[in-house]
């Protein structure tokens, strides 16, 4: 079973900056130094917006990128399954998120049948 995507309430979130790298929305994570990079900030400026997700996979799957990566902005409890199949491991809930609610969701599913960005094998692969 993978980790538990981390949830926090962005009214009570205090983040520590030393080894932090913010990412633009439209930037290329392949462009970006990761020499001691302990936390990748990701945004969603909007939930509508998406481009996060790509930022995400491409850090875990392309870099190889083993710290954390922080969903934030605009974070709602329905995208955090796949904020966490896309290689987040932290989210910063918008305000008026239920984070238990979230939890919750997160623990419904606990394997899926396909590989994804953090179990990058099959499940009938592992399943044997």
């Amino acid at each position: 079973m993978k980790p538990t995507l981390q949830l926090f309430k962005a009214e009570t979130f205090v983040a520590e900056a030393a080894g932090t790298l913010t990412l633009a929305n439209d930037a290329d994570p392949r462009e970006a130094s990761l020499e001691g990079i302990t936390t990748v900030v990701l945004q969603f400026p909007k939930f509508t917006d998406g481009r996060a997700f790509s930022q995400a996979f491409l850090l875990r799957r392309r870099l190889g990128f083993v710290g954390d990566i922080r969903a934030t902005g605009d974070v709602l409890i329905d995208q955090l399954t796949q904020m966490q199949r896309s290689g987040f491991s932290q989210a910063v809930l918008r305000d008026d998120q239920n984070i238990e609610h979230g939890r919750k969701l997160l623990a419904h599913y606990p394997a899926f049948y396909q590989g994804d960005a953090v179990d990058t094998q099959p499940h009938f692969a592992v399943a044997a």
